[in-house]
């Protein structure tokens, strides 16, 4: 068993609450599929994955469908109740076996070295410690898995730039279920230790304004064979 238990009988108290937030990213998540390009995101961002996967900040699971048969086993970890439950109906769908269960990045339930690729989409935007969240990953991918990433962040020109850390100091936290717009999700992997592979930008969405939140990065790392 790669997860842990948390003791028979115990209630789980889940690590982030954000009810009004999660419904409204539900929906908009779902518009996002086709409106927005993510559907084909999510496409590149999971192609090629094998073995025991383990995706993190799981979302309402719009993943599930798009991971590969040549995957044995994903378990998909996701803090925010209202989110969980309609990633679990989604598992439910999904053609690989997917196991939902609560937890934090900065703490997962599973044990270490236990899996063959990570997933990270549209998370280290919103955990509270990226760094422990990352060191995270890396313990429980096995020496020279790979992690899988799409992430928002800092992009754009000055003005850009500014009004990204601006939001972030005042009103997006609050408005978005604690997410920022401003971390730099590539530094923030290599500083954990991880080895980059292939990224590239990507602006969400392709054509049309560009939004705060527009700037993004898909790309691949692996956790250093000997380490």
């Amino acid at each position: 068993m790669r997860l842990l238990s948390a003791g028979a009988g115990k209630p789980v108290r889940d690590p982030v609450h954000h009810p009004l937030f999660a419904r409204f990213y539900a929906r908009c998540s779902v518009t996002a599929e086709t409106r927005l390009g993510m559907a084909a995101i999510r496409e590149r961002l999971l192609s090629g994955l094998s073995g025991r996967v383990i995706e993190i900040g799981a979302g309402n699971g719009l993943n599930f469908a798009r991971y590969p048969g040549s995957v044995a086993e994903v378990v998909a970890i996701e803090p925010e109740r209202t989110l969980r439950q309609l990633a679990a109906d989604a598992a439910v769908r999904a053609e690989v076996p997917v196991d939902v269960v609560p937890g934090a990045a900065e703490a997962l339930p599973v044990k270490s070295e236990a899996f063959d690729a990570a997933v990270l989409s549209l998370v280290l935007c919103s955990v509270r410690d990226v760094p422990r969240a990352l060191a995270e990953a890396r313990r429980v991918l096995r020496p020279g898995g790979e992690l899988r990433f799409f992430e928002h962040g800092s992009g754009g020109g000055p003005a850009m730039r500014l009004t990204q850390r601006t939001l972030d100091r005042t009103v997006w936290p609050l408005l978005s279920g604690g997410c920022h717009l401003s971390r730099e999700p590539i530094e923030a992997l290599r500083t954990a230790g991880f080895e980059l592979g292939p990224y590239r930008p990507v602006l969400v969405p392709e054509n049309g304004p560009r939004l705060p939140s527009s700037y993004c990065v898909l790309g691949v790392a692996r956790r250093p064979p000997e380490s």
